[in-house]
């Protein structure tokens, strides 16, 4: 018998394919992902923070006391890299405004002239009028002014010679204060109601809906002017201000209501909804668990264009008296200034804080409007 042997079998190549691995992305890497794309939406996110930051830190970024006077409706002080015979400098300065002896033909006021003997050099981080930070770290710098503490008026002065700047950034804090605590009561209570009369329907959401449409019936306007005058004119700031919070957040709840009850109505029906009742899941569950992750999307693009509608109706309840009372500082206060016709063609500075209004109404619906596109997946 033959024998062979046998030969071992030729050796296996293994050929590995690289494949390319791709890390897990969250929703909201995603959302902010398609946010970049958007230069309108990062353009308004940019201003936001930027708006926010000056809030916060409001009495620093203010170059004078909003409370200090001088020279009243003094015209705005133009910087300038020349001295008086025109030579170029570097350091960055103002010239002192003075009074004269001639008088406004109109207003009868003394017409306000340039010192140009008496320059006021600028920087930044000088010492100036003394705050609290956060009301309660005591400092005294400021992030620009003059550097010998002289007061400087970039936007000029009101009729009590107070520093329109300074008093357009401290106001901003209440402005948006008042908007974003208006539009985050308004987001708590008609994201609620319109979760539950959504998910429950049947005859609890018939007449919860008959009652936001009795809400959203209202002519908001003269009922906000007749609220807001049932407060006596010697209550404190804080009630006052408290009363104007409640009663634009009472009124404004009822739209987001509805618009989160129509979301609501649409993912009642998902199956993987229908599924959790059918293994027995608490209506509770239900909701903060499948729905509302889902209808937040939404909520967080009604919030960012809601905020600019609040912002421009604090400015005109406040430009009407009905809004904030001295001693605080809002943008729509500071624009009673304007209310007759000869004050805007003498002195029309004194409307530099409808820009401010309007960078604020811009960022957040820039924003907005960018996240809308984000937050779609369609």
């Amino acid at each position: 018998m033959l024998a062979f042997d046998s030969a071992p079998p030729p050796p296996t190549t293994e050929i590995s394919i690289n494949k390319p691995s791709r890390g897990h992305e969250s929703y909201i890497a995603l959302v902010w992902r398609r946010l970049r794309r958007s230069w309108t939406g990062m353009a308004g996110l940019v201003l936001v923070v930027l708006l926010i930051v000056m809030a916060i830190f409001a009495d620093f970024f203010a170059p004078m006391d909003p409370k200090a006077t001088d020279v009243g409706f003094a015209p705005p002080q133009v910087m300038s890299f020349h001295d008086k015979d025109g030579n170029f400098v570097f350091q960055p300065r103002v010239y002192a405004l003075s009074d004269s002896e001639e008088l406004d033909p109109v207003t009868f006021q003394p017409i306000v002239g340039i010192d140009y003997d008496n320059p006021r050099l600028l920087g930044f981080f000088v010492k100036g009028a003394e705050y609290r930070l956060f009301g309660l770290i005591p400092a005294s710098r400021h992030f620009f002014g003059s550097t010998d503490g002289q007061p400087v008026h970039f936007l000029g002065t009101d009729k009590f010679g107070r520093d329109v700047l300074s008093r357009a950034i401290i106001g901003s804090r209440i402005s948006l204060t008042i908007a974003l605590t208006v539009v985050f009561i308004v987001t708590i209570i008609g994201t609620t109601v319109g979760m539950v009369s959504g998910y429950f329907g049947g005859t609890f959401d018939i007449w919860l809906q008959r009652f936001v449409e009795l809400v959203l019936a209202f002519p908001q306007l003269p009922l906000y002017l007749a609220l807001t005058s049932l407060i006596p004119v010697t209550a404190p700031t804080n009630v006052f201000l408290a009363f104007v919070i409640a009663v634009m957040s009472a009124l404004g709840w009822a739209q987001m209501s509805r618009e989160v009850r129509g979301k609501t109505l649409a993912l009642a029906r998902i199956e993987y909804v229908r599924a959790a009742m059918a293994v027995g899941a608490t209506d509770t569950r239900i909701i903060m668990q499948h729905i509302f992750p889902n209808v937040m999307s939404h909520v967080i693009v009604a919030v960012t264009l809601h905020i600019p509608s609040v912002v421009l109706l604090e400015s005109f309840l406040g430009f009407l008296g009905f809004a904030v009372k001295p001693p605080l500082i809002s943008w729509g206060l500071m624009l009673q200034d304007t209310a007759t016709y000869s004050v805007i063609g003498s002195y029309p500075w004194i409307l530099s804080p409808v820009g401010f209004v309007l960078v604020t109404v811009f960022a957040f619906n820039a924003l907005g409007d960018g996240l809308r596109d984000a937050v779609d997946p369609y």
